[in-house]
């Protein structure tokens, strides 16, 4: 797509800095660049209602440089070491280092907000970093909790990683001057995918693979996805259930990790998983205008099976 490679080219001129460690340690950030999932649905949602504008390359920056941002300071908080399988910004500097560039990059994402002269979308980049910290704060207050309840997981999802896929998706609505219905009706749309894209990498933390993420990395730090909350409350006996609260209070050794993971998979887990995220990607679908033209359309269902055939 051509807007998408505009669009590459104004990212990286937006993150060049005239210091010497702060332009080093983004250069590292812009080398771990993935396939750029958010800006790509900024970018197909403004061409679903209308077509890709100035305002829509720099809303699509912003989000990914808030989205970038957080992840650096995901990183601290969860004292990482691996991002996707390459060393995180605070093990290959320090925390400070991590935490400053963060701030930057959360500053410089604000500024291309600004630079969309759209104060409806500035509202939305400004109200995303808001949902992106909560989300965190509810993770965190959520450990050492004796329930393994799902509409907390829920939660969780949708104010870290739904919420990002919806302002995306929103952002790029607005940015093509679209109406309030429809920007609603594109911010559920987004929504929908970025529960179906979070359920598909708590998947991956039950397999070995190329994604770099170890497997059990997840409850190595506490968290207990979809997979185990399905089998806790429908199918797990004391002794299970007792793991499940060592795991959670990070008491558990590698060994009853892995045994745990063997448990949830024999016990449907997965599958479960399989189908909530299925559930959720034909609801995204379904909420597509009938005025979208069928080449959108094709676009936006690879789109969507990317998202939940992705081995990575």
């Amino acid at each position: 797509m051509q807007e998408f490679e505009v669009f590459k080219q104004m990212f990286d001129a937006s993150l060049q800095s005239s210091n010497p460690l702060l332009n080093e340690v983004i250069t590292y950030i812009k080398q771990r660049n993935g396939k750029m999932m958010r800006p790509m649905l900024v970018l197909l949602m403004a061409k679903v209602y209308g077509e890709v504008l100035d305002a829509t390359y720099h809303a699509a920056i912003s989000l990914e440089l808030l989205h970038t941002a957080s992840l650096v300071h995901d990183d601290v908080v969860d004292e990482s070491d691996k991002r996707r399988g390459q060393k995180s910004v605070n093990a290959l500097y320090d925390n400070k280092v991590s935490v400053l560039v963060g701030d930057y990059l959360l500053a410089s994402s604000l500024k291309e907000a600004a630079m969309t002269a759209d104060i409806r979308i500035v509202d939305l980049v400004a109200k995303l970093g808001q949902n992106l910290s909560e989300g965190e704060i509810v993770q965190l207050s959520n450990t050492g909790a004796i329930d393994f309840n799902e509409d907390v997981y829920f939660e969780v999802l949708r104010k870290k990683t739904a919420s990002l896929f919806s302002a995306c998706a929103e952002a790029g609505a607005l940015s093509a001057n679209s109406t309030d219905e429809i920007e609603q009706n594109a911010s559920l749309f987004g929504e929908m995918i970025g529960i179906a894209f979070q359920i598909k990498d708590d998947i991956f933390d039950y397999f070995t693979s190329d994604v770099g993420k170890p497997t059990g990395n997840d409850m190595r730090e506490g968290k207990l996805t979809l997979p185990a909350l399905y089998v806790l409350n429908h199918f797990a006996d004391e002794t299970m259930r007792a793991l499940a609260y060592r795991i959670r209070s990070l008491e558990a050794t590698q060994e009853e990790i892995e045994d745990f993971i063997e448990y949830v998979k024999q016990q449907g887990g997965i599958e479960y998983a399989q189908k909530v995220m299925m559930d959720y990607r034909n609801k995204a679908l379904d909420l597509l205008p009938s005025s979208t033209t069928p080449e959108m359309r094709d676009a936006l269902s690879a789109y969507i099976d990317y998202v939940i055939n992705r081995t990575k």
